[in-house]
């Protein structure tokens, strides 16, 4: 069923309709972009969360990975300290949790990379969400998508 989102709290003259709703994993790349730009693809898949058109999956394994890699931001113009503390709180509250029990590394050349994919396969994620599409090279064995964060928006009609 689509549903009409607004795509900026404060332009509501600015609506959508979503006619899709997917699972996926964000890869860290997209988290820390989305912390350092309100502009930007990676910004408005999290916006997205809130509209029920994506369900974000993570494991406690990469949520301390995009606390740790948030925590390297310096403070700037786009999000202060503050600010980067309440994305994180948001994903937090809003993404599905899920525990990882099989391990299926090593398939790609970096450890983080394979907890990634781990968790995309136990969450049945339809896609991970990452700038890095070649480093996940063998998701499609598990049927799992890659796409970059302006793919996802394309495919869910937001570009």
């Amino acid at each position: 069923m689509a549903a009409a989102i607004p795509l900026d709290a404060r332009d509501d003259t600015a609506y959508t309709t979503i006619m899709a709703y997917l699972r996926v994993v964000l890869d860290t790349n997209v988290v820390v972009s989305a912390l350092r730009s309100r502009r930007g693809a990676s910004h408005r898949v999290l916006r997205l969360i809130a509209f029920d058109a994506l369900e974000i999956s993570v494991s406690v394994p990469l949520f301390l990975e995009y606390q740790a890699a948030a925590s390297r931001l310096p403070d700037g113009p786009a999000l202060s300290r503050e600010d980067v503390e309440a994305v994180l709180r948001y994903i937090a509250a809003n993404a599905s949790r899920q525990q990882v029990f099989f391990l299926w590394r090593p398939v790609s050349r970096d450890p983080d990379d394979d907890m990634v994919l781990e968790l995309a396969v136990a969450a049945q994620a339809e896609a991970i969400v990452t700038f890095n599409k070649r480093d996940f090279r063998g998701a499609e064995q598990f049927g799992i998508r890659l796409l970059t964060p302006s793919e996802l928006l394309a495919e869910l009609g937001e570009l």
